[in-house]
């Protein structure tokens, strides 16, 4: 038997997805990327914002014509939409045999299998999931994973669903993430990425509990070839000591990941978020002060309820302050099941869009200008990938740049030296930088 699974949305969810494939593979079930081969096919979804909803839905129902016309005998839906909107996603889509929520990807290989009536709908309480065991992972991809150090959220931002998709946080205990990083490393991975709905808030709910400095330390002890890295963190539970043992291990990436949302006082005390940008503008120039080479990545939301002209030029103002390396930003999108829905005065959606290139159109510039620093420097590189069809390039990143979210660096191979490999670092040379990618040469 062959499945096809197709991961949409975060790092959180690939994680997942890994995680369903690799219980499908132990139970003897086999994965093709071809879904017309496939009899069965897997949708891990994403619903966080609306625009991921739509592409969930739209999604299954592109992958539902081979239950036409293909040799796909069931379609599976799981994840975060299923979780979200249960029974009326159950009677919209039809074409689906069987919905998986959040709590219920162990029962990915009787889905598949076909265990219930079509159209069954498995929604346990994922708070009722043990993030104790050890979690068998097949990764996406083979030299750059990510691992999972919890699952949900304990904190109430008004704009956010997660805590009711998927629970308080629940942090895996120390033990187990060090046997799955060593087993990722085995398999072939040069790169962790630590991911979480709060990787900062680590540990702090295990008995006894520990902490993400704790679990940095020895995960950089486990290999000291391989890069470790942050996303995901939050401003109140950042502490001196994780930027310290960030300092203190040359693995441990000077890179941290902070969204931090708004800067406006009065658009932080709507979100829920609980702090002011005097104190992320201090957290952020602590973290310089001891990291002086970090990289900062952080995002925005803009056009969110009762978000007035003055919002969003402290907003602008701060952003041209921090001088984020990195920095995404989103349009605040709307639903009944969210407690900023009762909020007042909501921000016209044309409004919110301009509100997002003028936000786009400032870190681009801000970009730009701070990756000229790196023009002649030598720098080590992580390849990704070989040159497209047409393209000189290799493609790979350095320590400040994340997979997925950032920007590149682009690799002209040297004539006399061998062709760098994917997986392996090399030192590359910067001889160009743009908006947001260096284009380097091979040494």
């Amino acid at each position: 038997m062959l499945i096809y699974l197709e991961s949409l949305g975060c790092a959180r969810n690939q994680v997942d997805s890994e995680t369903m494939l690799a219980r499908l593979e132990a139970a003897g079930i086999g994965i093709t990327d071809d879904p017309s081969l496939a009899e069965a096919i897997v949708v891990n979804t994403c619903s966080f914002i609306e625009s991921a909803a739509d592409e969930s839905i739209d999604t299954i129902l592109e992958l539902a014509k081979y239950k036409r016309e293909g040799r796909c005998r069931r379609l599976i839906v799981t994840g975060c939409l299923p979780e979200r909107y249960r029974d009326p996603i159950v009677e919209a889509l039809p074409e689906v045999d069987f919905f998986l929520g959040t709590g219920a990807y162990e029962q990915i290989v009787p889905a598949v299998q076909g265990a219930w009536a079509a159209g069954a709908c498995l929604l346990p309480d994922p708070d009722a999931v043990d993030s104790r065991l050890p979690v068998l992972r097949k990764p996406l991809a083979a030299h750059s994973a990510y691992l999972k150090i919890a699952e949900g959220c304990s904190r109430h931002c008004t704009y956010c669903i997660i805590p009711k998709l998927r629970g308080g946080q629940k942090s895996r205990p120390l033990a187990t993430l060090l046997q799955e990083a060593r087993a990722l490393i085995a398999d072939g991975a040069r790169e962790l990425t630590l991911v979480a709905q709060e990787t900062t808030a680590y540990g702090q709910d295990l008995r006894p509990p520990t902490d993400l400095a704790r679990l940095l330390s020895a995960l950089a002890g486990v290999d000291p070839s391989v890069w470790i890295r942050v996303m995901y963190g939050h401003p109140q539970s950042i502490t001196a000591k994780v930027i310290q043992t960030l300092a203190a291990h040359a693995n441990l990436c000077a890179y941290l990941d902070i969204p931090v949302q708004h800067a406006s006082s009065n658009m932080l005390r709507r979100m829920g978020r609980g702090y002011t940008d005097r104190e992320l503008l201090h957290l952020f120039t602590s973290i310089r002060a001891q990291l002086p080479d970090a990289a900062l990545r952080t995002t925005v939301l803009v056009g969110f309820p009762g978000e007035s002209q003055d919002d969003f030029k402290q907003l602008l103002d701060f952003i041209e302050q921090a001088r984020f390396d990195h920095l995404g930003v989103f349009a605040y999108s709307d639903a009944e099941d969210l407690p900023s829905h009762h909020l007042g005065e909501h921000v016209d959606a044309v409004l919110a869009q301009e509100r997002l290139d003028m936000v786009m159109a400032l870190q681009q510039r801000i970009s730009a200008e701070k990756l000229t620093r790196f023009q002649g420097r030598t720098l080590q590189v992580l390849v990704d990938a070989a040159p497209k069809k047409g393209d000189d390039f290799w493609i790979g990143r350095t320590c400040f740049q994340a997979p997925e979210v950032d920007g590149v660096t682009l690799i002209k191979a040297s004539p006399e030296g061998p062709a760098p490999v994917p997986g392996n670092f090399i030192p590359v040379r910067v001889v160009q930088t743009l908006d947001y990618d260096l284009i380097t040469e091979a040494l």
